[in-house]
């Protein structure tokens, strides 16, 4: 039976190193976070939303339990919905020592993260894990589900859901607390709601 799926990325995280921190503890939101996450919540807060699920790491829980408060449910967490392997592999170092520390990696990622040289998920199992993921909290779901997670994980989501191309990864990916709106199977992006990002 159809169905309506909102996809949220988490707000922005406290992390003054500028580390990967991929799926270590902690790297809760910043202050600017929580702000991105109850913009969100506004969006959602019309409704209905039947449950809230979210990744397990604590990034994705804070925005879940922001969106979740207004509807007094409960946040469900699903292990398919983690961040990508990839970052595990560069977890706790700066963003920009990646390039010494693996070289080459980075730019691959860069360049086509479809050929990236020792990647523990490749992009394909990334999507499969999470496309399975948004599948089954949509057949345990009598009403529209929200579901956070992460940029990429939601991106290859979106794209292995609705049939879309891999070439061109890096374009559109959801921003901060972004709301993408799913409404299928088939599968259709229905909506987007972006909210502010860090200026540069």
């Amino acid at each position: 039976m159809p169905g309506i799926i909102h996809l949220v990325r988490h707000g922005e995280v406290h992390n003054p190193d500028h580390l990967v921190y991929a799926d270590l503890p902690g790297f809760d939101l910043s202050p600017l976070g929580r702000t991105q996450a109850l913009a969100a919540a506004s969006s959602l807060e019309p409704g209905p939303v039947g449950s809230v699920w979210s990744s397990p790491l604590l990034r994705a829980e804070r925005t879940a339990e922001v969106i979740a408060t207004p509807h007094r449910l409960p946040v469900r967490v699903h292990p398919g919905l983690t961040e990508w392997g990839l970052l595990v592999r560069w977890r706790g170092i700066p963003w920009e020592a990646v390039p010494e520390a693996f070289p080459g990696e980075l730019e691959a990622y860069l360049a086509d993260p479809r050929d990236i040289p020792h990647n523990p998920e490749h992009l394909d199992a990334l999507a499969d894990r999470t496309a399975a993921a948004v599948e089954e909290i949509r057949e345990r779901s009598s009403a529209p589900a929200v579901i956070v997670g992460h940029q990429d994980p939601i991106h290859a989501a979106v794209l292995r859901l609705t049939g879309a191309s891999f070439d061109a990864f890096h374009t559109g990916k959801p921003t901060h607390a972004e709301v993408i709106t799913l409404e299928g199977p088939p599968w259709r992006v229905v909506e987007h709601i972006a909210h502010e990002e860090p200026r540069s």
